[in-house]
C-alpha cells in the first residue's frame, strides 16, 4: 500500500459547537460521535474533537488545517448563534488542503428550503413557490391561500421548526396558523398581520417557501438517511409539528411525538422509496444543482411526508426537508458508512 494512502496516514477533526469547558473536556469517547469516532479508528484512521465556538476561532483554524478532513455537526441557528463566522472559516480551511464535509457550499445548494423549489419537477416535488420580495409574496399568497386550501410557509434556513408554519384560511381576512416548533398553539389573526410577522424571514434569509400542506402528515415523516448518494438508513416518526394538540394543550402527551424508529438500509417497507432515491431523485438532483460526487455531503438526510396515493394504491413521498448541516441521531448502521466515505475522501484527495 502507498504510504499516502495507508489509513494511518490519515487525521480527521470532528467538529460541533461548545463552549470553552466543552472543548477542553472532549475525547473521542464522551459524546455522542463516539460511534463515528470507533468506525474511524476500526480502519485505522486517527480522529479528534474539534469543539468550535467563535470565542476561539482561531484555536480551531489552527487545528482544522493540520487535518486530512472534516466533518462537521453546528445547526444553522444555536442559542442565538448562527455559522457566519464558522462558515467563513469552513471555506478558508477547505481552500488550503483538508476536505470539509459538509462544506458551506454545498450546504447552500441543498441544505437551505430553497432546494424544495429548485428540485419541484421530480418525482419528490409537489406545489411549491418561493419568494424573493415583499411584492411577490404578497401578490401571490393570498390568492393561492384562498384558491387551493392550506399551505406551509418556511423560512429559508433554519432549523427546530422556527420559522414553519401551517396556514388556513378561515371567515373573512383571517386565518388560522400553528408553528412547527414544539409546545406551539393554533392562532388566529388577520392575513395581513401574518404575513408583516413574516417579513422578518425575507430580511434575514432573502425568501420564504410555500408549500402544499399534506394531509397525510399525521401518518408520519421518513426520514431517509444518505451517505453521498446512497441509503444508509431510514427512520419513521409519527410527528406533531404541524399537527393540531389536543384540547389539553401541546404539553399534554398525546402532542408529544413518537419515537423515530431507525431501520437500515435494507428494510423492506423503504425499499421503494430507496430505489428512487439512488436511482432517480439524488442524481436528478445532483444534475439540477451542479453537484459531483466528490462535492456531496458524506451524510446528509431527506424528509419526506406521505404523498397522494397512486392510482394503483400504492404510496407517494413528498420532500419537505433536507438536513445537511447538522444530521443526528442516525441509524446504527451510518457511522460504519461515514468512516468508510471518510477513508475514500481521504485517500482520493491524497491522490
Amino acid at each position: 500500500m502507498d504510504a499516502s494512502t495507508d489509513p494511518k496516514s490519515f487525521k480527521i477533526a470532528i467538529l460541533w459547537r461548545g463552549d470553552r469547558e466543552a472543548r477542553r473536556a472532549a475525547t473521542p469517547d464522551n459524546n455522542r460521535f463516539h460511534r463515528v469516532f470507533e468506525e474511524l479508528a476500526a480502519l485505522g484512521i486517527s480522529a479528534e474533537p474539534a469543539v468550535f465556538d467563535e470565542e476561539f476561532a482561531d484555536e480551531v483554524r489552527a487545528q482544522l488545517l493540520a487535518a486530512d478532513g472534516v466533518l462537521v455537526w453546528v445547526d444553522p441557528l444555536h442559542q442565538g448563534k448562527t455559522r457566519a463566522a464558522l462558515d467563513a472559516l469552513l471555506r478558508e480551511v477547505a481552500g488550503r488542503g483538508p476536505w470539509v464535509s459538509a462544506h458551506p457550499d454545498t450546504i447552500l445548494k441543498i441544505g437551505t428550503k430553497e432546494v424544495l423549489y429548485r428540485t419541484r419537477h421530480l418525482g419528490w416535488g409537489t406545489d411549491t413557490r418561493f419568494y424573493r420580495s415583499r411584492a411577490e409574496f404578497y401578490d401571490t399568497f393570498p390568492a393561492l391561500l384562498r384558491s387551493e386550501g392550506a399551505r406551509v410557509l418556511k423560512r429559508n434556513r433554519g432549523n427546530g421548526g422556527h420559522g414553519v408554519w401551517k396556514v388556513e384560511a378561515v371567515a373573512g381576512s383571517m386565518v388560522r396558523v400553528l408553528e412547527a416548533r414544539r409546545g406551539s398553539m393554533p392562532e388566529e389573526l388577520p392575513l395581513s398581520e401574518f404575513m408583516a410577522r413574516c417579513e422578518d424571514y425575507l430580511a434575514e434569509d432573502g425568501a420564504i417557501l410555500d408549500q402544499a400542506f399534506q394531509p397525510r402528515l399525521p401518518e408520519g415523516m421518513i426520514r431517509c438517511y444518505m451517505g453521498a448518494d446512497r441509503v444508509v438508513g431510514f427512520g419513521h416518526q409519527l410527528i406533531k409539528a404541524l399537527v393540531e394538540p389536543p384540547p389539553e394543550g401541546p404539553d399534554a402527551p398525546a402532542a408529544q411525538p413518537g419515537p423515530r424508529i431507525m431501520h437500515g438500509p435494507d428494510a423492506p417497507q423503504f425499499q421503494a422509496l430507496r430505489r428512487q432515491m439512488e436511482a432517480e431523485w439524488t442524481p436528478q438532483m445532483m444534475r439540477t444543482l451542479g453537484l459531483d460526487p466528490a462535492s456531496m455531503p458524506i451524510v446528509w438526510d431527506a424528509d419526506f411526508l406521505y404523498g397522494p396515493r397512486t392510482a394503483s394504491g400504492d404510496d407517494s413521498y413528498v420532500l419537505c426537508e433536507i438536513n445537511v448541516s447538522s444530521v443526528f441521531a442516525i441509524p446504527d448502521e451510518a457511522p460504519a458508512a461515514i468512516a468508510s466515505l471518510a477513508l475514500a475522501r481521504c485517500r482520493r484527495a491524497s491522490r
